[in-house]
């Protein structure tokens, strides 16, 4: 059964230096608070995976808690490029960023195999692009059935996975709807997991379209109310556009990324 516990104890417990971390969220659920938690608690050298890093990634690779980044598309939707993670590439501010890039599909494919206990996975993708040639995780093998030839890619098991919901009962189940991407397959490819949640209820009610994680599947769950945020969570809050516009003008800037960066670090005083 999953533990309620603190936010902060949460990230103390279960994220450690070194750790390969996936923060899964598509669109929506993204787990911002928890990503920020992270960088509050100082954990460094970290392997971030995620299918579409976007803003909360680009908040951790600019506080320097990120050595590499496995992923395959980055930005701030709707607005523009990560300017944090731009200057991590180009000029290695504030550390050097190493990159391992794959399509959706390739890292979709990577956690499912995770989560089914296999080594890799196999789907047709990558021809014609060139990714194989700086990724050193796509391979090709032949279809022992077809003669087909096949990309393969490795599973992903991270040390940790970190998601966002809309709530948990107190047993530790939880409960997500709307567009739920990969998260499901990335927290039951981890070593240990963390949810955040909007809320902690006595009884889960049926949502149609509704992913149940059971709690013998999650490490722990911890109350985040607008945890999402500014990313929206379906049926609580809608996306504030507003922050993403002014992400743009914060991460652009060196001295106001940094002066944004005490502010959160401070917060937690």
């Amino acid at each position: 059964m999953a533990r309620i516990v603190s936010l902060a104890d949460g990230i103390a417990e279960l994220v450690h230096d070194g750790d390969e971390v996936a923060l899964e969220g598509f669109t929506h659920l993204i787990p911002v608070a928890a990503g920020q938690e992270i960088i509050r608690q100082g954990r460094r050298d970290l392997t971030l995976v995620r299918m579409t890093p976007d803003i909360v990634y680009d908040q951790l690779i600019g506080a320097g808690c990120a050595r590499k980044l496995v992923f395959s598309w980055g930005g701030n939707p709707g607005v523009g490029s990560l300017h944090r993670f731009r200057d991590a590439v180009t000029h290695a501010w504030p550390v050097p960023l190493e990159l391992v890039e794959h399509s959706h599909a390739g890292m979709a494919n990577r956690y499912v195999a995770g989560a089914s206990g296999l080594p890799f996975a196999i789907l047709r993708g990558y021809a014609g692009t060139d990714l194989p040639t700086v990724t050193e995780t796509i391979k090709f093998v032949t279809c022992p059935f077809t003669g087909e030839r096949l990309a393969a890619v490795p599973a992903l098991n991270p040390d940790v996975t970190v998601i966002h919901a809309q709530r948990a009962d107190r047993a530790g189940n939880v409960q997500l709807w709307g567009i739920t991407g990969m998260q499901k397959e990335a927290v039951l490819a981890a070593k240990r997991s963390l949810v955040t949640v909007e809320e902690v209820v006595d009884e889960l009610t049926p949502v149609p379209g509704g992913v149940v994680l059971p709690g013998w599947a999650v490490t722990a769950v911890a109350p985040a109310p607008r945890g999402a945020h500014p990313s929206y969570a379906h049926g609580f809050y809608e996306r504030d556009n507003d922050y993403y516009k002014q992400w743009d003008a914060i991460s652009k800037d060196r001295d106001a990324f940094t002066g944004w960066l005490g502010d959160l670090v401070g917060s937690a005083r």
